[in-house]
């Protein structure tokens, strides 16, 4: 019996790598390896309203040559020694343990003898107590398929498989063939293949202001398929001036931004199935909306919020692309300074704390507010903490050109426009001086974040990203 839970499955792209390297022969002959699988159990696709499975590459584990017996281009065969290991490791550090194997002459199947293999090695998996055993196939031509043994006689098929780095690959089970006229002009660009990979994307957009809600309008006219709005704030009299589709009569009538954009999108009729959550990003109602997601967008000024989005990247596997503004008027003999930065954050990149983007005081002084106002406000009373004030600046042009530039990034992942080096992972512009340029910076050795590949791929754990309270 099949389980009714979809499953999808990401490697990192530094984990895709090593595995093609460690499984290249001259020869043309089969090879093997393990791999070592954190896992998201989602209750609720917020799209599909189903359970979801989501496995993330933790680990790679290689298979000792003294441990393989034979092979050829059409098997490979080895000791179960590593395999018996591997299932204590797995154990021991509650991640799923996969085998994965190739077929250097073919397509990507299972075949009916890897049917019986993994169904004895599933059995030997569950007796042993781990939480099951995934596999996955190699063929030729970048082709992959895999699978979750749920018992030694049912598996599930991954509807999805992607690689997460300074690209991002996805294979889907089904391309789907929705009619999308609409996006013909944008398939002349970048070709016939492109539309179905946007169309089947689920993205996050976490903070729906200035720039948030221009990168969901530029979404949606994209051809995004699913989009899943979070910001917890309604509109006031002083966003009218750059929260796209926002209107004067919304202001009385108390409404939140993510209802505003839904109505927008949902008044587009262009086919995208649009989820709003009312909350802040770490309200644990939010995890399985962020969990489903494969790339996010962060658009929020909330430092604390930041961090959360930080920690999900590197634990999920899943592609952040980070958005900030700093305004400043011209004022006593200082010239104006308007920057921009767009930063993608991802395992193998120095995380937003590394950048200095996220301020830990105001983060903490966020939570204490959101947690404590009556404390926060006296603390802030006796200068202990910050906040509170003078609004920034905003204008909707800088917030506008600032979420052209991720949605950008995004394509770059996708197509490679810009050459084959991925996306940037820190772009800043100079509006004031007409000037782009791009920085990064070395991880900060002791950083729990990006400082350790602990972190990377490690799906969920107790507590929630590893951050008590």
């Amino acid at each position: 019996m099949m389980s009714t839970a979809a499953l999808d499955i990401i490697f990192l792209e530094s984990h895709e790598a090593a595995l093609r390297a460690l499984l290249h022969r001259e020869n043309g002959s089969e090879a093997a390896a393990y791999v070592l699988f954190g896992k998201a159990e989602i209750a609720a696709d917020p799209w599909s309203k189903q359970p979801r499975i989501r496995l993330i590459s933790h680990e790679v584990v290689p298979i000792t040559s003294d441990e393989m017996v034979s092979s050829s281009s059409v098997h490979v065969t080895w000791s179960t020694q590593g395999f018996m290991r591997l299932l204590g490791l797995a154990q021991h550090r509650n991640l799923v343990p996969a085998l994965v194997h190739t077929h250097p002459g073919a397509g990507a199947f299972f075949s009916d003898q890897d049917d019986r293999n993994e169904a004895e090695l599933a059995r030997t998996t569950f007796n042993k107590g781990a939480q099951g055993l995934a596999s996955m196939v190699f063929g030729q031509h970048d082709a992959i398929v895999g699978r979750l043994w749920k018992s030694a006689k049912a598996s599930t098929k991954a509807s999805s498989i992607s690689i997460v780095g300074s690209k991002i690959k996805i294979w889907r089970a089904d391309a789907g063939r929705e009619d999308t006229e609409f996006l013909a002009r944008q398939a002349a660009l970048f070709g016939k293949g492109f539309n179905p990979i946007v169309r089947a994307l689920r993205v996050g957009v976490i903070g729906c202001g200035g720039t948030g809600s221009a990168v969901v309008s530029l979404l949606t006219r994209l051809g995004v398929g699913h989009l899943a709005l979070m910001d917890n704030d309604t509109i006031d009299t002083t966003n009218l001036n750059r929260v796209h589709g926002s209107r004067a009569a919304d202001v009385p009538a108390k409404l939140a931004k993510v209802d505003i954009l839904a109505r927008e999108i949902e008044a587009g009729g262009l086919g995208t199935q649009v989820v709003t959550r009312r909350a802040w990003v770490g309200d644990p109602s939010l995890r399985d909306v962020l969990r489903s997601c494969d790339v996010l967008f962060g658009c929020t000024d909330d430092n604390q919020g930041r961090l959360t989005l930080n920690r999900l990247a590197h634990y999920y596997g899943i592609p952040l692309i980070d958005v900030g503004l700093r305004m400043r008027s011209a004022k006593s003999g200082v010239d104006y300074d308007m920057t921009g930065r767009v930063t993608t954050i991802r395992p193998g990149n120095p995380c937003l704390i590394c950048l200095g983007v996220v301020n830990a005081q105001r983060a903490a002084a966020e939570g204490l507010q959101r947690n404590d106002p009556a404390e926060f406000e006296r603390r802030k009373a006796e200068a202990y903490v910050e906040g509170g004030g003078d609004p920034a600046p905003a204008v909707v042009t800088f917030t506008t050109s600032i979420a052209c530039a991720a949605v950008d990034e995004l394509i770059q992942g996708l197509t490679g426009f810009r050459g084959q080096g991925g996306m940037t992972h820190n772009r800043i512009r100079r509006f004031d001086r007409v000037e782009d340029r791009s920085m990064t910076c070395r991880p900060i050795p002791t950083c729990p974040v990006c400082g350790t590949e602990d972190t990377w791929g490690r799906g969920d754990v107790n507590p929630f990203l590893g951050v008590i309270g």
